[in-house]
């Protein structure tokens, strides 16, 4: 028995079609929904324009390293926000690396950028056309696909269309976004500033426990010590008697400084002001001792409060080295080049996975932490970036610009 092809089907839409179809887009993308549900609206309005069977929409994360589904249609809409692909993976990854549309009308699984991802059983679908969702040359947003389980011939004109009917989509979903960031900023803050708050008051009873304890009972303490060489110096000056009491009330005193200097450092490295921020962050290297830190430290001065800034970040990192990333060395760098301060902290422990660290990404991501070093690069007008792969280590890079 002959093996029966798919029929072929040649074109999208015609003209008059064309037309109604970017209305239908333009009116859409007016409407300002979020990112979601534009996305699935889109694929909506072109399956039932074009009379294909179904469309995907990709876009860009906030990593800009990958793509996430954001709209498809039904049954694959409950795949949305689980499948995700990085750049350069698969035909969409393809097509997103080189912003280039590729037309597959038959035989996909034997094109060597296909991968297939059985949550859109791409099996059952013949031809395929994948589409850039640009804003211009330089703004890609993420991708658009249509399928078909007939075989279907996509036209240059075909091309174009979806090529139009993205660049419309993509202005909308990029301003999806950009609000959608902005709010996820607005509530970061607004939970940052909560927890800076609470914390403030935190240390501020724990400083308070601290002094009660530990400063004012040594210093009541050294006061008795004191009173008594007075006494016994008053009454026949032994200095058999004099000597025990000055020499605890000199042990007091400097235990007494000790836990001073404890306190003033929690509120400001002292060190900063002795060595500098290079001399700050070899001496914090030096007190890290669970971890071996190779430094390349340039020295030269920042105005203080971003000194500050940087120093306190690069605590932060290497806490969480020793606490969550198993390393065995790190490296700490600081340079300036044209003005623009770069502060540098890498390990070579276990990593993670970065698509999906804004999801379910361990404690140091998504922790106080990580947001505290966030807010505080951003004070100093300042970028945080983070960098890791699982089993590659992880790497913390703050760049603050020159004035």
């Amino acid at each position: 028995m002959t093996e029966r092809r798919p029929s072929t089907v040649h074109g999208l839409v015609d003209s008059d079609g064309e037309v109604a179809l970017l209305l239908d887009v333009i009116h859409l993308t007016a409407t300002g929904p979020d990112v979601e549900s534009l996305a699935a609206e889109v694929a909506h309005l072109i399956t039932t324009a074009t009379a294909t069977d179904v469309c995907f929409v990709h876009v860009l994360d906030d990593t800009e390293n990958a793509l996430t589904l954001a709209g498809a249609t039904p049954p694959f809409d409950r795949q949305v926000g689980r499948v995700h692909m990085q750049l350069g993976q698969g035909v969409s990854g393809w097509v997103a690396k080189h912003r280039t549309p590729v037309v597959l009308p038959e035989g996909k699984a034997s094109d060597p950028r296909y991968v297939p991802i059985p949550g859109l059983r791409g099996a059952e679908f013949t031809s395929m056309a994948s589409i850039p969702m640009e804003i211009d040359s330089s703004g890609l947003v993420g991708v658009l696909n249509v399928h078909t389980v007939a075989r279907r011939e996509f036209t240059p004109r075909d091309v174009e269309l979806l090529l139009v009917i993205g660049g419309l989509v993509a202005g909308a979903l990029n301003q999806a976004r950009l609000h959608r960031r902005l709010a996820a900023r607005e509530r970061m803050h607004e939970q940052f500033v909560e927890r800076v708050i609470a914390t403030q008051e935190a240390e501020r009873r724990r400083m308070a426990g601290d002094i009660h304890d530990g400063i004012s009972q040594r210093l009541i303490s050294l006061s008795y010590y004191l009173d008594a060489a007075t006494h016994a110096a008053g009454r026949d000056g032994d200095p058999a008697e004099i000597a025990p009491q000055l020499s605890s009330a000199r042990d007091l005193l400097g235990l007494a400084l000790d836990e001073a200097r404890a306190a003033i450092g929690g509120l400001r490295p002292p060190v900063l002001d002795d060595l500098g921020l290079a001399g700050g962050l070899a001496s914090l290297a030096r007190s890290t001792p669970q971890i071996d830190t190779d430094v390349d430290l340039a020295d030269y001065r920042l105005p203080e409060h971003v000194e500050i800034a940087l120093y306190r970040i690069a605590q932060e990192c290497l806490q969480n080295i020793v606490k969550h990333a198993r390393a065995s060395r790190a490296t700490l760098r600081f340079a300036v080049q044209g003005g623009d301060a770069r502060l540098e902290v890498s390990d070579d422990g276990i990593g993670f996975d970065m698509s999906r660290a804004a999801e379910s990404g361990p404690a140091e991501i998504r922790g106080y932490g990580m947001q505290s070093m966030v807010e505080r690069a951003e004070l100093v007008c300042g970028h945080l970036e983070v960098r890791s792969a699982p089993g590659a280590g992880t790497t913390v890079t703050v760049t603050v610009p020159g004035r």
